[in-house]
């Protein structure tokens, strides 16, 4: 096999706001694969401030060339070496799938376009008439689950955007999740996950920073609301880390993005140690372009089997002006793999 790295810069059509800042372009970079007559292309796409392995770029591309020589001198990823460049191996995972199977990543019905996977209606970071009005977008459109950010205005402003949401649509209707990307202080935290959780929400996404295992712990125990981990599985690649951190915490879901949270490979591996704890869990993109998000849509649909029922995150194809085409189009509130 041969092998191109192509760096790309995407815009996004609305500055995309989280507790940890503003994006207005992502960077990422394009694995192409080679056998001489099929090809296979994959997504790096770290995220700044975020991801474990957020190097310079000179650093990255030069990791990354290392881990494609590898891989095209053997024919496989050395996972074990890869481990802690999440980003990075879930690329690679993508380009040789796609080299070897084609554009069916995975055999599944989503795949071959015959059904489609649920997902959540994604609620930006913003002021207080933004999020109302982006809110009331994704509502018309036919979602019946939708994410909201929190964490970056007052917190009553958001307390009644909650509110409005539940005066007009049931918990039977409208299914609501919370993100607060750790934006609650711990002293601060179970009050304010009193005070939402008179609105019926589904659960709600790290409420503090990650790192605070037994802050975080108290919390589970403690919480009227699901907690869901997303940002605190970051970096935990040893599985015997992985069980053991679930173990202490005992949130009720994780979250996983693939490249955040050890490609393909390490998400199986969260997948089945919080199976075997009693924790639930979904899958999510993190901000990649059209061709990670097809693969992570793809290596949900495999992961979970034929009609998924619990909503995925998987409605961020629609953010970039300059995306890469690609045959994903949302038809309601599922996402599908068109012609």
């Amino acid at each position: 096999m041969t092998y191109q790295i192509e760096k790309r810069l995407l815009h996004f059509k609305q500055p995309a706001g989280t507790s940890r800042g503003v994006y207005t372009t992502r960077k990422i970079w394009l694995v192409h694969l080679s056998d001489g007559e099929k090809s296979g292309i994959g997504e790096c796409a770290p995220l700044p401030d975020l991801s474990c392995d957020v190097l310079s770029d000179e650093i990255y591309e030069q990791k990354l060339n290392d881990f494609c020589w590898d891989l095209c001198q053997t024919g496989k990823i050395d996972v074990e070496a890869v481990r802690d460049y999440p980003s990075m191996l879930f690329g690679l995972e993508t380009a040789l799938l796609n080299l070897r199977n084609g554009n069916l990543l995975f055999d599944t019905p989503f795949s071959r376009g015959e059904e489609g996977i649920p997902i959540n209606g994604l609620v930006w970071m913003g002021r207080y008439d933004e999020m109302l009005q982006r809110l009331e977008e994704k509502l018309e459109k036919g979602f019946r689950c939708v994410k909201l950010k929190i964490g970056a205005i007052d917190f009553e402003q958001e307390l009644d955007l909650v509110r409005r949401i539940r005066s007009r649509f049931s918990f039977h209707e409208v299914e609501l999740r919370l993100d607060a990307n750790g934006a609650f202080l711990y002293e601060e935290a179970l009050y304010k996950l009193e005070l939402l959780s008179q609105y019926a929400i589904h659960s709600i996404e790290q409420p503090i920073r990650q790192g605070q295992w037994a802050y975080m712990a108290e919390l589970c125990r403690e919480s009227p609301l699901p907690i869901a981990l997303d940002e605190e599985l970051i970096g935990v690649n040893d599985p015997e880390m992985k069980s053991h951190m679930l173990h202490i915490i005992k949130p009720r879901y994780i979250i996983l993005k693939p490249s955040l949270h050890g490609g393909m490979t390490g998400c199986r591996g969260w997948i089945q140690t919080a199976k075997e704890q009693g924790i639930g869990s979904w899958i999510t993109s993190a901000l990649e372009s059209n061709i990670g998000l097809n693969a992570i849509a793809q290596f949900a649909s495999d992961v979970y089997g034929s009609q998924i029922s619990m909503p995925q995150g998987l409605g961020t194809g629609q953010l970039f002006t300059d995306n890469i085409p690609m045959p994903l189009e949302i038809r309601g509130d599922q996402l599908y793999i068109g012609a």
